[in-house]
């Protein structure tokens, strides 16, 4: 549900730690506020009094830090719950998850912002001897997070939400993503100036419930929803 994504006064009542989406996936295009999306959702799940970690580069974070939502507070104590751990490249990421299994408790959420930015495809080519040695490399890494969100799902509620930027109509490697990721969320540019619109576009669920779309924009250094629409289709 693009809910997840925004600071709502009635947040709690949709559970988030109980909604099952294993994997998913987030795509939109620069400068459309993603990863402002991905550290509200982060707010939203800490709020809960869950903790959770979220993988960056540090020098994208602090050259483009988030925005928050207009009435979340900069100094809410919600923000310790929230780990930051800085990586540099496909590694870091691997080292994190194959350590993953020795946590005394899992975080109830994982984020890895720009996944595919981790992966340098010269060095990923490398490695492989293949010159589809990024996707070799992303497929391995996918393969051993799923395995330890699937393994700490056995204990409680876990879930891993990544990210891409995206310049085209659609997200970059889709053919990969879906074998991997439980659901897609897409942002595309909406018909006014600094509007998006955020909605799921794809889901493995058998079952999926009526599909709604969030209108957003950031604006004077805030994240803000401007509506929710239901059933719009593109």
């Amino acid at each position: 549900m693009v809910e997840r994504f925004f600071f709502m006064p009635d947040m709690k009542k949709f559970h988030l730690s109980n909604q099952s989406e294993p994997i998913s996936f987030l795509s939109g295009p620069p400068s459309s506020g993603k990863t402002s999306l991905l550290f509200q959702f982060a707010f939203n799940f800490a709020a809960e009094g869950k903790g959770v970690v979220i993988l960056c580069n540090r020098r994208k974070l602090e050259t483009n830090p988030p925005f928050l939502s207009q009435g979340v507070d900069p100094s809410s104590e919600i923000f310790q719950r929230i780990q930051i751990k800085y990586v540099d490249d496909d590694e870091g990421i691997k080292n994190y998850f194959a350590a993953f299994h020795l946590h005394d408790t899992f975080p109830v959420l994982v984020i890895i912002d720009d996944f595919v930015d981790f992966f340098d495809e010269r060095n990923c080519q490398e490695r492989y001897n293949s010159p589809r040695g990024r996707d070799l490399a992303m497929v391995r890494v996918l393969a051993l997070c799923r395995n330890a969100i699937y393994h700490a799902n056995k204990r409680g509620p876990c879930e891993l939400q990544l990210s891409d930027t995206h310049k085209g109509d659609s997200p970059r490697l889709l053919y990969i993503y879906k074998r991997w990721v439980s659901c897609i969320y897409t942002i595309k540019e909406g018909d006014g100036s600094g509007l998006f619109i955020l909605r799921k576009s794809y889901s493995g669920a058998v079952n999926e419930e009526q599909k709604r779309s969030a209108k957003y924009s950031v604006t004077l250094q805030h994240l803000v929803l401007e509506g929710l629409v239901e059933e719009v289709e593109y």
